[in-house]
């Protein structure tokens, strides 16, 4: 994820569902159109919730990475 600079990212390890998600909504609702957001998450069912409700949301996911055994999730706020 070279050359994005993060926003706002929020750390939800230790969090379970649907914890992570609803912090990463949280910071998407206070953040400008365009702003690029993470949220990491140590939660198995983040892999598939976070993905899902950033296309339903209709919030593009830039990518994924590894962050000592959880995952970052960055998206970008499109409206």
């Amino acid at each position: 994820m070279e050359h994005i600079t993060i926003t706002r990212e929020s750390d939800a390890r230790g969090s379970f569902c649907p914890g992570p998600l609803m912090e990463l909504i949280r910071i998407v609702r206070d953040a400008k159109v365009g702003d690029v957001l993470a949220v990491i998450s140590s939660d198995d069912g983040s892999k598939k919730d976070i993905p899902l409700w950033l296309t339903k949301a209709k919030h593009e996911l830039l990518g994924t990475e590894s962050v000592e055994g959880a995952t970052r999730f960055i998206c970008r706020k499109t409206h």
